[in-house]
């Protein structure tokens, strides 16, 4: 189907969550006061989660009821150092699961899995035309469900090398096309992760494919082999805080949503994450352990402010 932003779209900015609980938490950060707009949130669906109903539907509940739009990624199950590969009728149980909750919006967005040029995103493996065949049968799986689904492909990492682990972006997009060259029929949306790389440190200034201008890229390909010309989610993105970025967050933030976020080709930016610490993500997230705002979450509240005056 032919996608359209819903009218209830208000603003660009949205947040990376990883668990249902963090919604309020969430568009408290990205709103304003008294705000009667609709933000995006990205969050991902796993195979376990299915088992949580009440949990999913009082999230959807929320999100009606505090203006927020679920983008939903499915997820596997992390098994033997990887993500595994799906099977169909794992795909099918996670669809069917979603189908059968009330949703906050009209249209469902969709996500189809994550970063698959990484191989331990996919099985262990770097497998173009294994994924092609999956992303095909989700899109039109879902679609027989239901036509209000809105299908994004699984986003890239745009500063992957080619690799025992990895797989340069363009060349995995390519091998796609090569196993199927219908792949890019079956989504209605671009997604992508731009981020600020090398490092998630650099300036926002780059124009380079691992910048913040990659969806750019992105979009340029898609429109050479399809002649389509998509809308794109950027479901990832952000800065690490480190000594190098964290004196620059606030201008490298203003910066973005000034000149870059802008592009009315962008319908929603969920930067990521939320919520990261303990972990691996501790330098992405917004809130700390603790719960209390991190120079993230402050540098872009920050922002913000500079971006309305």
């Amino acid at each position: 189907m032919p996608f359209s932003v819903q009218a209830e779209q208000g603003s660009v900015l949205g947040i990376h969550i990883l668990n249902p609980d963090e919604i309020s938490s969430a568009k408290q950060l990205v709103s304003k006061e008294s705000s009667d707009e609709w933000h995006y949130m990205t969050i991902p669906l796993s195979l376990d989660d299915i088992k949580n109903r009440d949990q999913w539907q009082h999230f959807f509940k929320e999100a009606k009821k505090q203006k927020v739009i679920p983008i939903v990624r499915l997820v596997s199950r992390f098994e033997n150092g990887a993500w595994k590969v799906p099977n169909r009728k794992e795909i099918t149980d996670q669809i069917a699961f979603l189908s059968d909750l009330e949703w906050p919006t009209e249209q469902k967005h969709l996500i189809i899995f994550n970063e698959v040029n990484h191989a331990p995103e996919w099985g262990g493996k770097i497998d173009p035309k294994s994924y092609a065949e999956v992303l095909s049968f989700t899109s039109r799986w879902a679609r027989f469900e239901d036509l209000n689904y809105v299908v994004l492909p699984a986003a890239m990492d745009l500063a992957a090398p080619n690799g025992s682990s990895t797989m340069e972006a363009f060349n995995y997009l390519e091998q796609m096309l090569a196993a199927d060259p219908e792949v890019f029929d079956y989504i209605d949306v671009w997604n992508s992760h731009s981020y600020p790389n090398p490092g998630f440190s650099s300036s926002p200034q780059g124009t380079a494919k691992n910048s913040l201008r990659g969806f750019e890229h992105e979009l340029a390909f898609v429109k050479e082999k399809t002649n389509k010309d998509l809308k794109v989610f950027i479901t990832e993105t952000g800065w690490v805080a480190n000594n190098k970025t964290t004196p620059w967050l606030e201008s490298y933030y203003t910066y973005a949503l000034q000149h870059i976020w802008s592009d009315d080709r962008i319908v929603a930016v969920t930067p990521f994450v939320l919520r990261g610490d303990p972990g691996p993500f501790a330098g992405f997230a917004f809130l700390d352990k603790n719960n209390n705002p991190t120079s993230q979450y402050i540098a872009l509240q920050k922002a913000l402010q500079n971006s309305k005056q």
